[in-house]
């Protein structure tokens, strides 16, 4: 049986839309920030106190917002709230601002609850981005059914505090509007921030970050088009899935506190890559971009456990060789890698076995004996998957102390 997975992608795949235009007031460095302030306002709802631009109908942009401050409140009070105030309590002062969320899709939210104060944030996965232009030809006639689907699909996310692969892809491929983008807006809306420069890149094989203008965008979306690239999927597929071949497949966004025009920046990018080991070791320049960052404060959830198995060595050794502080789930990095490395594990809540996974290795014996060992720490919320008993479980990876 064909296991869930987060932040891939299915055979079924179906390439982002790239029939938008850039408008004729786009500046050729790129920077697509009108397109992505009206995505944050209308589809996200973040500023809501702001007026919509005027070509849309104030009606529907209202209905929408109304239902999407209903659902923001409500993740607030029933997760965001409380696991902020538990991971800020157990989170070292001295913590990196620089985090890493490798199987992340475009979960900027969790991000800022994890790591409310961080001033880089780098998500990775096999989603794209999305093309922002979009919104310049949304059609008008369709844009309630559009904003439906977009508070649909964030609201899947917050009813389990993880995003299944499914739900994920059928985000970013099946929506009008750009579906990971939307996560990221979502993000932001929840946490009262605002974008203030958005831009798409490359990143190049020495690891360094090169922008992509205007120009090179549209010539980049034209030949996706004319040679239907990213339609037919690759020979060879592992555990089930592969990324997005996109146009529009690296954003850098910087954001601050909104209505704060003193606030330094902040910096959130996201990273479409495949992190087995068959494609790193072909092609390193993301692990080359990450080792720049140095020590880092690391999350992932949800990661259908895919640290667990050999064919991600590359990015685990990454995690191992770089991390300051991680929270995770269980999906996160097994006891019998993160002990031999010099790190020590404190359990939270419960653990007696995985939601689901194929383990031929029986790693989950490391994480049950890993748990019964332990205290018994309570946790009030899920972060990522539960448990095979649907019990809500957290770790902390840190360097041992002396």
């Amino acid at each position: 049986m064909k296991r869930p997975m987060r932040g891939l992608v299915t055979s079924s795949l179906v390439l982002l839309s790239l029939t938008g235009s850039a408008s004729a007031d786009t500046p050729d460095k790129g920077d697509y920030i009108a397109q992505a302030k009206v995505l944050w306002r209308i589809a996200a709802c973040g500023g809501t106190d702001e007026a919509a631009p005027a070509k849309f109908d104030t009606k529907t942009i209202e209905r929408h917002c109304k239902s999407m401050t209903e659902l923001y409140a409500a993740h607030k009070k029933r997760w965001a709230d409380k696991a902020k105030q538990f991971i800020g309590e157990v989170r070292p002062k001295d913590a990196p601002k620089t985090v890493v969320y490798p199987f992340g899709g475009g979960d900027l939210s969790s991000a800022l609850v994890a790591f409310p104060d961080a001033t880089e944030i780098t998500t990775i996965s096999l989603e794209a981005a999305g093309d922002a232009r979009l919104i310049d030809s949304i059609r008008m006639g369709t844009l309630s059914g559009d904003l439906g689907e977009v508070s649909s699909h964030i609201r899947n996310l917050y009813a389990s505090a993880y995003s299944a692969t499914m739900n994920l892809q059928k985000a970013s491929r099946d929506s009008s509007f750009p579906g990971t983008l939307m996560m990221v807006f979502a993000g932001m809306a929840l946490h009262d921030m605002e974008p203030v420069s958005f831009r798409y890149f490359d990143v190049l094989p020495d690891g360094n970050v090169a922008y992509l203008s205007a120009a090179e965008l549209e010539s980049r979306a034209t030949e996706y088009i004319a040679t239907k690239r990213g339609k037919t999927p690759p020979k060879k597929i592992t555990h089930y899935w592969y990324a997005h071949d996109s146009a529009f497949g690296n954003v850098e966004i910087q954001f601050r506190p909104r209505g704060d025009a003193k606030a330094p920046l902040r910096t959130y990018r996201h990273i479409v890559q495949n992190l087995d080991d068959t494609h790193l070791k072909a092609d390193d320049r993301v692990l080359q971009h990450l080792r720049k960052k140095g020590k880092v404060s690391m999350m992932t959830k949800a990661a259908s456990f895919l640290l667990w198995y050999d064919d991600f060595t590359a990015i685990r050794s990454y995690l191992l060789g770089n991390l300051a502080w991680m929270v995770s789930d269980a999906s996160g990095i097994p006891p019998s890698y993160a002990g031999p490395a010099g790190y020590e594990q404190m359990t939270y809540g419960e653990f007696t076995g995985p939601l689901f996974t194929i383990d031929p290795k029986n790693t989950r014996k490391e994480f049950i004996k890993l748990w019964k060992e332990q205290p018994k720490r309570p946790l009030a919320f899920r972060f990522g998957y539960p448990d095979v008993n649907k019990k809500p479980h957290l770790l902390v990876t840190r360097p041992k102390t002396p």
